[in-house]
């Protein structure tokens, strides 16, 4: 390899490295998938929130029916 090639390449590097556009959306595309990832979670059949709902639910109802 040439000095010059291995000067250019060194330079194409250098320039590569200190380059930041698209950084912020690519972490804005990884923040979204998290948050979506929570969200199906969280909102699923089998969640926490469903299954806190079912709970309340099932408790309002036994309790109403008993006090008939």
């Amino acid at each position: 390899m040439s000095i010059s090639t291995y000067v250019k390449l060194q330079l194409a590097l250098q320039h590569f490295k200190r380059d930041q556009r698209g950084v912020t959306s690519i972490e804005y595309a990884i923040i979204g998938v998290a948050i979506a990832a929570i969200m199906l979670l969280v909102f699923s059949d089998t969640g926490p929130l469903a299954t806190a709902l079912n709970d309340a639910m099932n408790t309002i109802s036994t309790q109403i029916q008993s006090a008939q």
